[in-house]
């Protein structure tokens, strides 16, 4: 059962957090600034995401940042039982989502709390901020 008193940001700070580097700093100085950004080759216009040093399709190494709506659509899911940290502990259930933006690049996002009874295929989400000392992370939740 989840503890109500305690926040996502609490459950983050105790959680492991991703560590920038070098190819994926962009993406985080974007998100500190609240901002979604995804690589985009400059030869042939694919967005990407994961960052990657070469294009998928034309292996390009020409890329730039680029921001991105933060809208799309939850291209599937799955609600968690057992936690996979020790950390994420107090917040089973929860859903973790595959999000397909308007732009076609695919992202995984925890959903908030509030989100989880409502959670299906196809339904439309945004991005939102988790704004951390450490890190700021994009997530998704639920487009009301």
């Amino acid at each position: 059962m989840k503890d109500p008193s305690s926040s996502s940001a609490e459950t983050f700070e105790r959680s492991p957090l991703p560590s920038p580097s070098p190819l994926t700093s962009g993406f985080w100085d974007a998100a500190r600034n609240h901002v979604l950004v995804v690589q985009r080759c400059q030869d042939c216009g694919r967005f990407r995401h994961y960052p990657q040093y070469l294009c998928p399709d034309c292996l390009s190494s020409a890329w730039a940042w680029t921001p991105v709506t933060g809208n799309g659509r939850i291209h599937s899911f799955t609600v968690t039982h057992q936690p996979f940290s020790p950390s994420w502990a107090s917040r089973v259930p929860y859903a973790v989502a595959t999000v397909e933006l308007d732009e076609g690049v695919r992202m995984v996002s925890d959903l908030p709390d509030e989100d989880l009874a409502d959670v299906e295929i196809g339904r439309s989400v945004e991005v939102f901020f988790e704004d951390l000392a450490e890190i700021t992370l994009p997530r998704f939740r639920l487009t009301r």
